[in-house]
């Protein structure tokens, strides 16, 4: 009771604050759906809202639903967009009016915040096949031990190397196997003639924590042990100061370090798969591997990476059998096969994950692989304000505002400050 009354409490709060900021165009009644009740064809109603806009991610979301309605006749199902931009607003101001979905697919690493909320019901005795997914994923759709619904799909990002830039310096393509020591020193000697050997996004958003918590993991921290990874820090520092870590990376996005690789001014790259479409469309002849990303040393094991990805979750209510439902038609392996096809990510089941049409493309397989020692942001309920905390200290070592342990220090006061505000 006391939960419930604190985060109605806190709902409202927010829902006040957020409406000060919304404009005509921000969602408003035409982006919200509303559970229950029954459709034209006199089916109970099941609402899904998502953020979607390419047409191949609107196409699959509309053949999933179709093929729902088709395979059984008690539920009707459909979709609202709300644009991303408005996402998190409009579900908080929807638990304080009522106005909410039946189900919700959301940033996986912002569930926990709304399972806090108690936005979410619990599932778990859902027939679902919980164990074939993969525990990260699957993780971040939980909490306290309780399922509050599952991984819709999934990725991370990995070391992109472009081929014709290494084949020139006749230098063997970075593998599995590759440490950061030779990471470095690749990056090193390819940075000349107007090309920098490695960069990324570090941009102070959660995008760059994004791609830049992996080398704190990697070294031997987490997002609450700063300092067991300062050889991240050191790392990144020296690399930049070196001039074979662009100095640039601090205000990219991901499709600014993507845009570079492309123009052929960046040796390699991290991203992720979502990239791969864009670059066989713009750059069809771009002779480019991928690979996972470089581990600390040669006892190490595979690096860390960090998930993207979105969560379906089940909106808490009196009748949650229609979102159940729908999960349950979602967990069918051929269907979600189907739908990541389309979709441009990967299925979160292991299962589904080892389909042909991405364990025969190496570029595909080389994600896949990665997937395997990815773990999500968090999670947490405090995860904004871990990742302001955790990127301060990123942008900072690449700027060399501070030293690596002078940052370090610094970023584990402001992670622990996040950390006891969860007490």
């Amino acid at each position: 009771m006391k939960r419930r009354m604190v985060s109605t409490l806190l709902c409202l709060t927010m829902a006040a604050g957020l409406m000060a900021g919304c404009s005509s165009g921000g969602g408003g009644s035409d982006s919200k759906g509303s559970s229950g009740g029954e459709s034209s064809g006199g089916k109970e109603s099941v609402v899904i809202w998502d953020y979607f806009e390419t047409d191949a991610q609107k196409n699959m979301m509309q053949d999933m639903i179709d093929g729902f309605n088709e395979s059984q006749d008690k539920y009707e199902a459909s979709h609202v967009y709300v644009p991303f931009a408005d996402y998190e607003k409009q579900l908080t101001l929807g638990m304080a009016s009522g106005e909410l979905p039946d189900l919700v697919i959301l940033d996986g690493c912002g569930m926990a915040s709304f399972i806090e909320m108690d936005l979410f019901g619990d599932v778990s005795d859902a027939d679902i096949n919980w164990d074939e997914y993969m525990e990260g994923p699957m993780s971040s759709t939980m909490a306290d031990g309780k399922h509050y619904g599952i991984p819709f799909a999934t990725n991370c990002t990995a070391l992109f190397y472009n081929k014709d830039i290494f084949d020139a310096a006749q230098m063997e393509y970075p593998d599995e196997n590759t440490t950061w020591e030779e990471f470095r020193e690749m990056a090193k000697a390819l940075t000349k003639d107007g090309v920098t050997g490695f960069g990324n996004a570090a941009t102070g958003t959660d995008e760059g924590t994004f791609q830049c918590l992996q080398w704190l993991y990697t070294a031997g921290g987490d997002y609450q042990n700063i300092g067991d990874g300062v050889d991240a820090y050191k790392l990144m520092q020296e690399m930049v100061a070196e001039g074979s870590w662009s100095k640039d990376c601090v205000n990219w996005t991901q499709s600014d370090a993507n845009n570079n690789f492309v123009a052929g001014n960046l040796a390699m790259q991290q991203n992720g798969p979502w990239q791969i479409p864009g670059i066989e469309k713009d750059a069809p002849d771009l002779n480019y591997g991928v690979t996972v990303l470089p581990k600390k040393d040669a006892d190490s094991g595979q690096a860390t990476s960090i998930l993207g990805g979105e969560n379906m979750g089940a909106v808490k209510q009196d009748d949650m059998s229609g979102a159940i439902a729908f999960m349950e038609y979602y967990d069918q392996t051929d269907v979600m096969v189907e739908c990541m096809k389309q979709y441009g990510s990967f299925p979160p089941k292991t299962e589904a994950a080892q389909d042909s049409y991405w364990t025969d493309d190496p570029i595909q397989k080389a994600f896949i692989q990665q997937l395997d020692t990815s773990i999500p942001r968090g999670p947490s309920a405090s995860w904004p304000a871990y990742s302001d905390a955790i990127q301060t200290g990123f942008q900072e070592v690449m700027t060399s505002a501070k030293t690596p342990d002078k940052a370090a220090t610094d970023t584990q006061a402001a992670v622990d400050k996040v950390k006891a505000g969860e007490k």
